[in-house]
């Protein structure tokens, strides 16, 4: 249903290198890039995710309550996701664990504040 989300920054160099690490974790190129956006994603694979500056030249801001979730592997792909994160400068939201009902999950936001988490599901 989804084919891709978007989310503001407003240092897309900086906010590039952060998504750049997530994405080769996950074996997802850049497939677009233009001067004030990238995206990440395959043709005709699993929703992408971009990176904009926002188009009406105000300041990106946060939605509070939204939350883009990354579709792990498995719970070492989880873990492996949620470290990238924090070493590239992420803020932790919930660290790698069990959530319940074979979710396995970790909660983090980007350089702008976004918030992601990465999950797989184990039963």
């Amino acid at each position: 249903m989804i084919g891709y989300v978007t989310i503001g920054t407003n240092d897309l160099e900086r906010g590039a290198a952060f998504y750049d690490k997530l994405a080769a974790l996950m074996d997802t190129p850049r497939m677009m890039e233009e001067e004030s956006f990238i995206a990440w994603g395959k043709m005709d694979g699993p929703a992408g995710i971009g990176l904009t500056k926002p188009f009406n030249g105000e300041p990106a801001t946060v939605g509070n309550g939204v939350m883009i979730a990354l579709q792990a592997r498995d719970p070492e792909h989880v873990d492996a996701l949620y470290n990238a994160a924090i070493e590239a400068g992420g803020a932790d939201e919930g660290a790698p664990g069990p959530r319940g009902g074979g979710f396995y999950a970790a909660y983090f936001r980007d350089l702008d504040g976004n918030k992601l988490n990465a999950f797989c599901m184990t039963g």
